[in-house]
């Protein structure tokens, strides 16, 4: 069985839960889902300008835990601007 997901601090609501790509004349988009708190880790890391160690107390994990939030959010955000998909925050 597997362990429990414990819940995480998250200090923000973002003010748009979705961005577009700009490509005319397309209407269909496929779509990447970025959780709450992989935004939450962006946004301490890039936005407030954190170090790992203290980004991860601001949300109540390890430092190792907040890595793989922020690289599986990285790999997300980057594969949504180079394949031109939309990316929603759920």
């Amino acid at each position: 069985m597997a362990r429990p997901r414990l819940k995480r601090r998250v200090q923000f609501t973002p003010k748009a839960t979705s961005f577009k790509p700009d490509v005319p004349g397309e209407g269909f988009f496929d779509y990447i889902e970025l959780t709450l708190e992989e935004a939450e880790a962006i946004r301490l890391k890039n936005v407030e300008g954190l170090d790992q160690i203290p980004a991860a107390r601001a949300m109540r994990t390890s430092q190792a835990t907040f890595h793989r939030i922020l690289k599986s959010a990285y790999r997300k955000i980057g594969d949504a601007i180079v394949h031109g998909r939309v990316i929603k925050i759920r």
